[in-house]
């Protein structure tokens, strides 16, 4: 009897696959490679070292292509769990880096230069190995703080979107199965893409999911190639229900005419939406928008209209990132207000939801 035909992959027709040798060698390369057999596989020295990729602006008009038609394997050198405090206390190393999806805020492909895709680091038994050492070494958590009560929390998800990630590999799986085994240490991970294939990780309770949320209005020009906003609130009760803890990023805040009344509507529509076991233990972070020079140049050459919103001269000021390039944020008095608004917001249409940072 022929295999059944593969299931056709969300966002994905993957063409080309720019492979480390290690890394393609890897029991995790040879799955990825067995996901898309219909690729060609192009070996380079180094993931972050691709001439057709980093640096080339000719891949401006490619921008969204690119991420659905190349994935990069690699083998993570470097292993190291970075203090954090504000969402998390830690940040993980990266199990990935880059994002099929294309929000036109996103701050990881300023790195890489005019393209983005996902890079699977193939390692992921070295990642965990290296987790489980350092939840081991960092005993139990003294004290509560607004990352969490009782236990330490990592960010499994800084430069990539782990729910995006399950499509490819059992990266994020490997990661979720981990933690629910370590009492004393929590995941999290920020995604605006439901994949309820996570469903069946049975979590435990160890791993906490962030369904980064706008105001639709707002996501359907900025938030491109990811689930609609009404589909992402109505996953957390599921999410709950098979073990993880759900919370929400309200991210990021983008001010214009009229957001204040829209972020109003999208707190009214969780209000109404969420089942009370969600709203019983949800928290939020709030996140203003960030945005940066060279990537609103780069966003000119592929979606301008998104620049309309992102780029306000008026509104921003700018401020040198550690990595030397040029970021703009809302001045200081401007935000400071703002965040004002929108508690008030939070406190009239959605009490119930804790605020557990702002930025």
């Amino acid at each position: 009897m022929p295999p059944a035909p593969r299931r056709p992959l969300p966002l994905f027709d993957v063409r080309e696959i720019y492979a480390e040798p290690a890394a393609a060698a890897s029991p995790r390369g040879r799955q990825v490679l067995e996901r898309f057999p219909g690729a060609r596989v192009v070996e380079v020295p180094s993931h972050w070292r691709i001439p057709h990729l980093h640096g080339n602006a000719g891949n401006v008009e490619r921008w969204a292509r690119v991420k659905s038609e190349v994935l990069v394997l690699g083998v993570k050198k470097s292993l190291a769990a970075r203090p954090n405090g504000r969402s998390a206390d830690w940040i993980a190393p990266s199990s990935a880096n880059g994002c099929a999806l294309a929000c036109a805020y996103c701050y990881v492909p300023r790195r890489k230069g005019y393209a983005n895709p996902i890079t699977v680091f193939t390692n992921i038994d070295r990642i965990v190995s290296y987790l489980a050492g350092h939840v081991r070494r960092q005993g139990r958590k003294p004290a509560p703080n607004q990352c969490d009560p009782h236990a330490w929390v990592y960010d499994i998800g800084e430069n990539n979107d782990c729910a995006v990630d399950a499509l490819i590999c059992d990266n994020t799986a490997d990661l979720v199965r981990a933690f629910r085994h370590w009492p004393t240490a929590k995941a999290s991970f920020a995604t605006k893409w439901v994949n309820r294939d996570l469903l069946a990780l049975d979590p435990r309770g160890r791993t906490r999911i962030r369904f980064s949320l706008m105001p639709p209005a707002d996501a359907r020009l900025l938030d491109i190639r990811t689930t609609p906003v009404p589909d992402r609130i109505l996953a957390a009760g599921d999410f709950l229900e098979a073990g993880y803890e759900v919370h929400f990023n309200l991210s990021p805040v983008v001010l214009r005419d009229g957001w204040q009344a829209d972020w109003a509507e999208l707190l009214h529509r969780m209000d109404d939406m969420l089942p009370a076991s969600v709203k019983a233990q949800a928290a939020a972070e709030i996140i203003m928008l960030t945005h940066n020079r060279d990537l609103h140049e780069v966003n000119l050459g592929w979606h301008p209209k998104a620049e309309d919103l992102l780029w306000r001269p008026a509104l921003q000021e700018a401020k040198k990132s550690g990595n030397g390039s040029w970021n703009v944020r809302y001045r200081a008095g401007g935000k400071a207000a703002a965040l004002d608004v929108l508690r008030t917001l939070i406190d009239r249409h959605a009490p119930w939801l804790r605020v557990r940072y702002a930025f």
